[in-house]
């Protein structure tokens, strides 16, 4: 089978493209390397068909797209950047993008796509009271912020919530901007989908780090910044109390979440898309990931600043229970061996 990735010269793409090639599939790369996620070219892979050229560029995706049976669509400006005036970035980039290359693939009879989702496109994760049951808290007010008060309350009453685990029905919540357009993604495949028939499966990843990872930009996320860091000799800086939960996924448990949900997608009704969690299982603290991260590169404990983001959630863990079982993906690299790795690995120049 021959597949288009796009993106597929970034750090979770080119992963990717080694987990197609590496199952027998052709891998042709689309990648139009900005400068926010590539400051040098990255090597191209033996066999693999590259094309420089942007997503949003009609011909050069028509052209891309001859001859493939499979599209996965990994192109996309990641991160909260630095303030709004992104947005016009994040919306051309990620959703006027999607929206080229799944009018192209209308044109060309392509109707297999594996879609680069995130959980950012519920919000919050989810929440208990012990008097209200599950809530949705709204966004954090900057004055609880600002007193350092980080846990959302209960909407209802105000009292402490208990974290859980997100499943894919939960209802979506973008709270910044490259959330709106990573759900904007999500909403325009189901679309097309309905249009022409064909089937999505839309993998929504957690805080993915491993090998490869670009150093911090003000695009990267945070596993990309302690590690780079901790590469200049100094310690971490921890925003908020290090108490936010995440679900850190190692990248090569995401190149085979893609590579299970490309084999997949046959066995997926016609017309629609299916939405998977992919995360490790194994939620943790940012201080916690800090801590391991130091650790294991020898370098300074981490500093907690009490600082914060607007649009940052506190806690976001997902169950991946529908992957594993509707796919038969499974997570590989557990948490201590893979901060253990990620701490000696080179990181991307860009």
């Amino acid at each position: 089978m021959l597949i288009l990735v796009t993106g597929g010269a970034g750090f979770i793409g080119s992963h990717i493209v080694s987990a197609f090639t590496g199952a027998g599939h052709e891998v042709r790369v689309l990648d139009a390397l900005l400068p926010a996620a590539h400051r040098t070219p990255p090597p191209v892979p033996d066999g693999v068909d590259w094309r420089h050229a942007d997503v949003r560029d009609r011909g050069a995706v028509a052209d891309a797209l001859r001859g493939v049976d499979a599209v996965c669509h990994q192109a996309a400006m990641v991160g909260l950047g630095k303030d709004f005036a992104d947005a016009p970035d994040y919306v051309g980039c990620n959703d006027l993008g999607t929206a080229v290359l799944l009018a192209g693939m209308a044109a060309a009879g392509v109707r297999r796509l594996v879609l680069a989702s995130s959980m950012v496109v519920y919000g919050e994760g989810r929440y208990e009271c012990a008097r209200h049951g599950v809530v949705r808290p709204g966004p954090r007010r900057i004055a609880d912020l600002d007193a350092g008060r980080f846990e959302p309350p209960c909407p209802h009453c105000g009292e402490p919530l208990s974290a859980g685990l997100v499943g894919e029905e939960a209802p979506t919540d973008p709270r910044n901007v490259y959330a709106a357009t990573k759900l904007a993604q999500e909403h325009l495949a189901a679309a097309w989908a309905r249009a022409t028939g064909a089937r999505v499966a839309s993998l929504r990843y957690h805080n993915v780090y491993g090998p490869g990872m670009p150093r911090d930009t003000p695009y990267a996320g945070v596993a990309s910044l302690f590690r780079s860091a901790l590469a200049r000799g100094e310690a971490p800086r921890v925003f908020e109390d290090g108490g936010q939960r995440r679900d850190f996924v190692h990248v090569r448990d995401v190149a085979g979440a893609n590579l299970a949900a490309m084999d997949g997608l046959a066995a997926l009704p016609e017309g629609g898309l299916r939405a998977y969690n992919v995360g490790s299982g194994e939620p943790h603290t940012v201080g916690e990931m800090a801590a391991a991260l130091a650790a294991a590169h020898g370098g300074d404990a981490p500093v907690v600043t009490g600082e914060y983001r607007l649009g940052d959630v506190r806690h976001i863990t997902a169950s991946s229970r529908r992957l594993c079982d509707e796919l038969g993906w499974k997570p590989v690299v557990d948490f201590a061996e893979g901060m253990a790795e990620f701490a000696k690995a080179a990181l991307r120049a860009g």
